[in-house]
């Protein structure tokens, strides 16, 4: 690996976020998902979490959508609700969906300040009930146009951009947001040496 190379692999990794994720549940489309992925790497997540209990295991995902941005990623796929929410437990203090409900709060007032998974539903029908059971809670995108609803990709996007901002603001892309074995890890797979020696 070029010194050029391993720099840039660096400076990406002291970015990334460990304590905010994404989790999209039987998502149909690849493209949606890669679309996600995209936008997950722009903004330093590092793990993304595919649910699919109602359709198939997607064999790849849109690599146009994408641009290649799964192999730079930690990609966590479940076929059991309550493994992957157990699992979220181990790291995320808490968990919201997306839902239009009475009891939804707004994007703006969650606190990514705090350790959060954000979880995205199917096309169609929107994150399942037996997810929102589990979760802490829902937050819907505020709109004023007629159709109250975003493509999924689009949501996240917008959902995430916000956890941007927040976390900007708060100085967490100022410190290392991942551990340091997780960094060596990850310049391993991404480049094959250490993340240490590119300090």
């Amino acid at each position: 690996m070029t010194p050029e190379r391993k720099d840039k692999l660096s400076k990406v990794l002291l970015k990334r976020q460990g304590n905010l994720a994404v989790v999209m549940e039987n998502v149909n489309d690849p493209h949606n998902i890669s679309a996600v992925m995209r936008t997950c790497d722009a903004v330093g997540i590092q793990n993304i979490y595919v649910l699919n209990t109602r359709i198939a295991r997607h064999k790849r995902w849109g690599s146009k959508s994408s641009s290649s941005a799964a192999k730079w990623l930690s990609i966590h796929e479940y076929n059991d609700a309550a493994l992957c929410i157990s699992d979220l437990r181990k790291q995320y203090n808490f968990i919201y969906t997306t839902h239009l409900a009475s009891d939804a709060a707004s994007l703006y007032e969650i606190d990514f300040g705090k350790s959060v998974a954000l979880v995205f539903g199917n096309e169609h029908d929107g994150v399942s009930d037996e997810i929102r059971a589990m979760a802490d809670g829902n937050f819907i995108i505020p709109q004023i146009g007629i159709i109250q609803s975003l493509n999924i990709s689009v949501a996240c996007a917008v959902s995430i951009y916000e956890a941007f901002r927040q976390k900007q603001l708060a100085g967490h892309y100022d410190v290392p947001g991942l551990e340091r074995k997780q960094m060596n890890d990850l310049m391993m797979e991404w480049g094959r040496e250490r993340f240490d020696e590119a300090e």
